[in-house]
């Protein structure tokens, strides 16, 4: 049995010995770097390689070069690799991209420069050429953060015909070019964050793009770019994180969104703010200065099914009961909404307040003006003038004016009429126009109260008028000084007129006398031939003939 064992033995090292060996790669292998035939890998990390080294098989598809000492990528380092579909150069020191570098890899799929695909991060990139990106057809996502970019060039972009997604967070770039990315028709993801020198998203930027999802965060606008947000394909906006403190009507044309985040300085939201939202799923407010959020805010609250208003120091008064009623079923994502006022149930959270609560704490008391006293006032003309009215309510209303032409004042008005704290009405400077009735209109969530004042402005002295319209010739006649060239253009133009209405006047009593002074006078002549010798003479001697004349 030994003897048998031993032959079985020498047998089977036999047969592992006559076994064929791996093939090498076609192309050979790197000296530094490890190859796989198999997974057609070519590994070379942590070699010290301070370029992309010769002799990587035609046939990789997955290049490791990260780690290394790798500066600038030129257009032939990577032109024999057209089957790459991977490629890993994080953690390098590259600083330039020359044009053309990525010309030949049709089939690249990921390519990493820190950790991510195409991620451009933490380094020195202060520029992209045009043609930096000629030939990653099929790259489907790329970022470009925490590097010194000082501009995002669209036509550098536009040879990414596949990219889906991008993700730009370059703190040096100040604004976004018109159309920029009008090259793009494939990209549905937009992340522009970290951008704190940008003020404003212009309404072209995001032209020719049908995004679903769009991402603006830590940048310096201060309002809800809804100029550039026609994108009816939209279903996640993300403005969070942007000095925005007042929200109005400017989700109109985003009918399909579905997730919205809104935060950092937020204090207003206007009503029927969120009108437009009709699929509205995931409203995130948290962290902002919020007092209250109004029913009127939604078209419907009932498609909204996660809510979060949590660091906010929410007044719980009756503008909130149509969250507290929903507090059962709302999903406020672990973060749960607590009262700041009234202080009986400061710091209560909303989902925890018994029904008693709602009673007590979340009803309304409609607006009441305190003073009713009827104003009359008289004014001179230029003279500042002011209306009182105030209001007391449940919660605190707020006061508005209509002046007589229609049109409302409110604290955020501009121009000569403007509303000041507690709801007193002040015109500059009054003119006759301002006068006629004013209305004060003081309003909460519990209704409503109005009250009537009367305005009269007098005309300025006629005197002053008068010295005021001589003052205006004075003027007049300085700005337009006489000349000599001025008098003798007057003067012409003078006489060609004169010379014109005399001309007139003589046709006209030419044709008068045409039709005034005919005279009919009818006369008759006899007229005797001459005598003639011949027979025709004979015949007609003695003869003579009669006719009519008309003389005028």
């Amino acid at each position: 049995r030994l003897h048998t064992m031993t032959c079985w033995l020498c047998v089977l090292s036999l047969q592992l010995l006559l076994l064929p060996a791996a093939p090498p790669p076609a192309g050979g292998c790197p000296a530094r770097c490890e190859c796989t035939a198999q997974s057609r890998t070519v590994a070379c990390a942590r070699r010290r390689l301070t370029a992309v080294p010769d002799g990587i098989p035609a046939e990789t598809r997955l290049l490791e070069l990260s780690r290394n000492r790798i500066r600038c990528l030129n257009p032939g380092d990577l032109a024999a690799l057209p089957l790459l579909e991977e490629l890993d150069l994080s953690e390098n020191v590259i600083a330039h991209v020359e044009p053309g570098a990525f010309a030949n890899l049709p089939r690249l799929r990921v390519l990493r420069l820190r950790g991510n695909r195409l991620e451009v991060g933490d380094n020195d990139l202060v520029f992209i050429s045009r043609r930096a990106f000629a030939g990653l057809l099929a790259l489907e996502e790329l970022t470009l953060e925490r590097c010194n970019l000082t501009a995002l060039s669209g036509e550098s972009l536009g040879y990414l015909r596949g990219l889906s997604a991008l993700r730009a967070a370059p703190p040096g770039i100040a604004a976004l070019e018109d159309q920029n990315f009008r090259r793009l028709p494939g990209l549905l993801h937009l992340e522009i964050d970290n951008w704190p020198l940008l003020e404003e998203v212009a309404p072209g930027s995001l032209q020719g793009l049908n995004l679903t999802s769009l991402s603006v965060t830590h940048t310096n606008i201060t309002a809800v770019p809804a100029a550039a947000l026609h994108q009816a394909h939209l279903t996640c906006l993300n403005l969070s994180h942007n000095p925005i403190s007042t929200v109005a009507g400017s989700f109109r044309d985003l009918i399909r969104l579905r997730e919205l985040h809104l935060g950092a300085l937020l204090a207003v939201v206007e009503p029927q703010a969120f009108l437009g939202l009709r699929q509205i799923r995931l409203l995130n407010l948290s962290n902002n200065l919020l007092s209250t959020l109004e029913e009127s805010t939604f078209h419907s609250v009932n498609t909204l099914e996660t809510l979060r208003v949590d660091g906010n120091p929410l007044a719980c008064d009756c503008r909130l009961l149509w969250i507290v009623q929903r507090r059962k079923t709302l999903n406020f994502d672990g973060r749960l909404p607590v009262c700041a006022t009234p202080a009986e149930v400061r710091g209560d959270a909303l989902r925890n307040l018994p029904d008693s609560a709602l009673f007590e704490y979340f009803v309304c008391r409609k607006p009441k003006i305190r003073e009713r006293r009827l104003q009359q006032v008289t004014a001179a003309a230029g003279e500042d003038v002011r209306f009182q009215c105030r209001a007391e309510g449940e919660p605190a209303p707020t006061v508005a004016w209509v002046t007589p032409q229609h049109s409302a004042v409110t604290s955020a008005s501009a121009g000569r009429a403007r509303v000041l704290p507690g709801g007193t009405l002040e015109i500059l400077d009054a003119r006759p126009q301002d006068s006629g009735t004013y209305t004060c209109v003081a309003s909460n969530a519990g209704g409503n109260d109005t009250y009537f004042a009367t305005l009269t402005v007098q005309p300025e002295p006629a005197a002053n008028r008068t010295l005021g319209e001589g003052r205006n010739e004075t003027l007049a006649a300085a700005r337009f000084p006489l000349d000599l060239t001025t008098i003798l253009v007057s003067t012409a133009m003078g006489c060609i007129t004169f010379l014109g209405v005399v001309l007139f006047c003589f046709l006209l009593l030419f044709v008068w006398s045409r039709g005034r002074g005919q005279h009919k006078n009818n006369f008759s002549v006899e007229y005797s031939f001459r005598k003639v010798d011949g027979p025709a003479a004979g015949a007609g001697q003695g003869s003579s003939r009669k006719f009519n004349m008309k003389m005028i």
